[in-house]
């Protein structure tokens, strides 16, 4: 380095804070959830980006993974995760910020939002690129490493899930997005614009 602070990037804001939105983006692994969240987060001059996986990682004895079989401390610790993110947003949202949270489609059917989506105080997008796409993503993103594999098998339950239900979750106010062709800034903008 030649002794000079990197130039830090800075955001455009395209939208001023009121009302104080709160995005949910969800899909399986590897379909963008955070990077889209992130970017979309940008777009407001006050904002917070709350991914519930993290809130989840921060059990540090007995953390339960996402698994195709859904116990009870898993189903538990989803649950609590995702109780934590919807106040933690909602503190955010009435302080002034634009919130965007990222989350995984499960069994349950993201039960423990859809009274928010479904009143809109909470606007549920749903990512859903094609299978073929999200494996590309993953494998792009994991090569031949492991987790890969993993990520596979939950991005194919994942759709196994989804699929049959797109119909009544868009019924019941979710917003279902395929971002195959689109670039993140295109999906940004589409999201930003509902």
């Amino acid at each position: 380095m030649d002794g000079q602070t990197p130039k830090q990037l800075e955001p455009t804001y395209t939208h001023p804070v009121t009302p104080n939105p709160i995005f949910l983006l969800v899909g399986s692994p590897a379909v963008g959830k955070s990077t889209t969240a992130k970017a979309l987060a940008q777009r407001f001059a006050k904002s917070v980006h709350i991914p519930v996986d993290n809130l989840r990682d921060m059990v540090v004895s007995g953390l339960e993974m996402p698994a195709l079989e859904w116990g009870d401390p898993l189903a538990q610790q989803v649950r609590l995760a995702r109780e934590t993110a919807l106040f933690m947003a909602k503190q955010y949202s009435q302080a002034g910020f634009a919130v965007v949270l990222d989350d995984f489609y499960d069994p349950h059917g993201l039960l423990e939002y859809q009274t928010q989506v479904e009143r809109g105080e909470i606007r549920g997008i749903i990512l859903f690129p094609t299978i073929a796409e999200a494996l590309r993503r993953n494998f792009g993103r994991f090569g031949d490493q492991p987790v890969r594999q993993y990520l596979d098998e939950g991005i194919r339950s994942v759709y196994g899930l989804l699929e049959p239900n797109l119909a009544g979750l868009s019924e019941h106010g979710w917003i279902v997005l395929d971002t195959t062709e689109m670039s993140l800034e295109d999906a940004v903008d589409k999201i930003s614009r509902l």
